[in-house]
């Protein structure tokens, strides 16, 4: 990720080529991926999909950009450093796996999304410990 100030992801244009599909001499292999057709060559999603989906990507490299901006180098990368040591959290595998610090370190804590509302039945099987970490080290 290179810094930038880029406050909405960029759009990638439309493109329509035969380089995935080329053979030796450069021209499409209609034997090994069928005939050529420019709707299967062109990008069918559109413009916002690319956008939401490298949405938060986008944000954080302008608030990593501008910390670093602000503060100097090393802001961010004692940011990303601790996000790296949140994340390799071991957790038991029958508990539900949340990661609040790193939450918190995204600044996803102030937010309230689908999956926290729903997540799921709070009652479940009983839970038995030892039989899950016996299974988990192979014992």
């Amino acid at each position: 990720q290179d810094p930038s100030l880029r406050i909405v992801p960029a759009s990638v244009p439309k493109t329509a080529s035969v380089a995935e599909t080329s053979n030796s001499l450069g021209l499409h292999d209609t034997l090994q991926y069928g005939p050529r057709t420019i709707a299967t060559e062109m990008k069918t999603e559109g413009s916002l999909k690319d956008r939401l989906y490298n949405w938060e990507e986008t944000q954080d490299n302008l608030k990593l950009t501008m910390m670093r901006n602000t503060y100097g180098l090393h802001a961010p990368m004692r940011l990303l450093m601790e996000r790296r040591i949140v994340s390799a959290n071991p957790h038991m595998t029958l508990l539900p796996q949340t990661n609040l610090q790193l939450d918190i370190l995204m600044g996803r804590d102030e937010s309230v999304e689908a999956a926290d509302v729903f997540a799921g039945p709070l009652s479940g099987p009983p839970l038995d410990i030892r039989q899950d970490m016996e299974k988990k080290y192979r014992i």
